[in-house]
């Protein structure tokens, strides 16, 4: 689908706005962009964003040309904070999408995506522009009492299952693979030759009717930066590019995992912003990557960014050229092109592999399904980042700490609960910290686990001098870097072991976590004769220390 003049996008009093959005951003993010299948114009989400943020400044109705000049002002400024975010390197941002996150938001997406398409396959004269699941459901409930052609349907079913079998065909018999790219375009042929032939839309078929020709003039003289809405405009900008943002490297990163690639976070937000200061300057309004083009990109077998200059190259010879030909092109017949992509974007597989291996990124990848089907797609991906924060959390405030043990007949120190046939080295206990940074979150946690341990040990050998604990090493091979608390933990614990009369050592730390104890008091209490290389080194020399007690593993 080459065209996308889905109801959803006409959302502006002047329907200009939305057809070079489909022409300009994409060439530029051709040139600039990193994703393959993504197809870049007019979404949904941002259009009922920005419209609706713009109407509290001014009416369109009352005065659609400073409407129109707000929207090219928003758009040019949302650019300018993409590049911004892109010149600062803000792409690890990207990172915060887990692929269980990735997961659920395909899955529930594509949910949504085909029950918007129900007004278009149904014939519906009255539907939401809202994209959670009950809003949908709830429009198409109350949309069915009215009158409806159940022609519209029968269009739609019949181009759905020709295309879903081309597909089949295609993946059935690797010659004939064209079928599946070209089964759209011969659906939307077809159909309209059938809509014109018996004047099916006399009869309640719904087309796409009268569609404005040819392209939109330039729109740098109607970009005001010195008005008296600048400051409005610049607010509405970064929610707009902030959210145009997420939800294209979201789409992008989705389909990019598919295929086996990495996605460039910098790159797609400086490809994105030039791609919307292009089309500000250019009668264009915020463009951002779509779920449901891009699904059925990549269901035409994409495989580069040429698809976008393949679909502006296609949209302007069409806007100038042939829209009287689409006059009578059904509805239906676009419902049952995306429909048509969507049942590959849900992973049941993967959602059940995610549910074995990880409970905690199920919750990631439910959350992130649950929000965008009852909420919206900027719900879902917030809920599965939040999800994902709350779990690093969880993990940093309870890191492992295990007793180590020796393998036999090796200088090799393990977790005596993880390999249970290694040997505890009598007098020395051997305690690894795993967490790469020990800072205020998991230092009490942590010194408390340890001091109690050195309890236990003591308490469990009173009266047994040879089992008595004369030693603690430390191994803080995994500690990369530390903080004052972790500082501070480490002296306490220091102190405590003093106490009881048992000698501190500490093996492999970080060299930013040695650096810092240097500076702090940690290591003159320790001593620098007892920070070691390695944990071996350091349980040596706890025993040559100690009479040099002889192994015994």
């Amino acid at each position: 689908m080459f065209l996308p003049l889905s109801h959803t996008h006409i959302l502006f009093c002047v329907f200009f706005l939305l057809k070079d959005t489909s022409v300009v951003p994409p060439l530029i993010y051709a040139v600039m962009g990193t994703s393959r299948e993504i197809a870049i114009g007019p979404v949904a989400v941002v259009s009922l964003l920005l419209s609706s943020m713009i109407q509290n400044i001014v009416d369109p109705a009352a005065d659609p040309a400073t409407y129109r000049s707000l929207v090219f002002t928003v758009t040019f400024l949302a650019g300018v904070f993409q590049v911004s975010f892109g010149l600062f390197r803000l792409g690890f941002l990207v990172d915060f999408l887990s692929h269980a996150a990735i997961v659920g938001f395909m899955a529930g997406a594509a949910i949504v995506i085909g029950l918007q398409q129900l007004k278009g396959l149904l014939g519906l004269s009255h539907f939401t522009n809202s994209t959670d699941i009950v809003s949908v459901i709830k429009a198409v409930c109350s949309a069915l009492h009215d009158p409806w052609h159940p022609g519209n349907f029968f269009i739609g079913c019949s181009f759905l299952i020709f295309i879903l079998a081309m597909r089949f065909i295609g993946r059935r018999y690797k010659k004939l693979f064209w079928l599946s790219a070209i089964a759209p375009l011969i659906s939307v042929i077809l159909s309209t030759a059938a809509v014109y032939a018996t004047r099916a839309d006399k009869h309640g078929v719904k087309i796409i009717q009268k569609v404005h020709a040819g392209v939109n003039p330039s729109s740098v003289k109607q970009i005001h930066l010195n008005g008296p809405h600048t400051a409005e405009c610049a607010k509405i900008a970064i929610v707009c590019a902030v959210i145009a943002l997420t939800e294209a490297i979201a789409v992008g990163r989705s389909f990019a995992s598919i295929r086996g690639y990495k996605l460039d976070g910098n790159k797609e937000m400086l490809a994105m912003g030039f791609s919307n200061v292009a089309g500000s300057l250019s009668s264009c309004y915020v463009a951002t990557g779509s779920f449901s083009r891009t699904a059925v990109n990549f269901s035409a077998g994409a495989r580069s960014t040429m698809s976008n200059i393949i679909m502006s190259i296609t949209v302007f010879i069409t806007l100038e050229l042939f829209m009287k030909f689409l006059y009578y092109t059904p509805m239906a017949v676009l419902a049952s092109i995306i429909l048509s992509a969507l049942p590959g974007l849900i992973d049941i597989k993967e959602a059940c592999n995610i549910w074995k291996v990880d409970k905690m990124d199920f919750l990631t990848c439910l959350g992130a399904f649950v929000g965008v089907l009852f909420g919206s797609v900027e719900i879902g991906l917030a809920v599965a980042i939040a999800i994902s924060f709350a779990k690093i959390i969880i993990h940093s405030l309870r890191p492992q700490v295990e007793i180590l043990g020796r393998l036999q007949g090796t200088n090799i120190f393990c977790s005596i609960r993880q390999y249970p046939v290694a040997c505890r080295t009598p007098t020395v206990l051997t305690i690894r910290i795993d967490t790469s940074f020990m800072c205020f979150i998991n230092a009490t946690f942590i010194k408390e686990r340890i001091i109690n341990w050195v309890r236990e040990e003591v308490e469990a050998s009173d009266g047994k001098a040879r089992e008595r604990i004369q030693a603690v090493v430390l191994d803080m091979s995994s500690v990369v870097n530390i903080d004052t608390s972790g500082l501070t933990a480490l002296e306490e614990i220091h102190k405590e072991l003093a106490s009881l009369g048992i000698q501190m050592a500490i093996a492999g730390p970080g060299w930013n976590a040695v650096q810092k104890m240097k500076v702090s008091p940690v290591v003159d209490r320790v001593g620098e004769d007892w920070i070691f290389l390695t944990v071996g080194e350091a349980v040596e020399a706890c025993l040559s220390a100690h009479k040099g007690t002889a192994l015994e593993c």
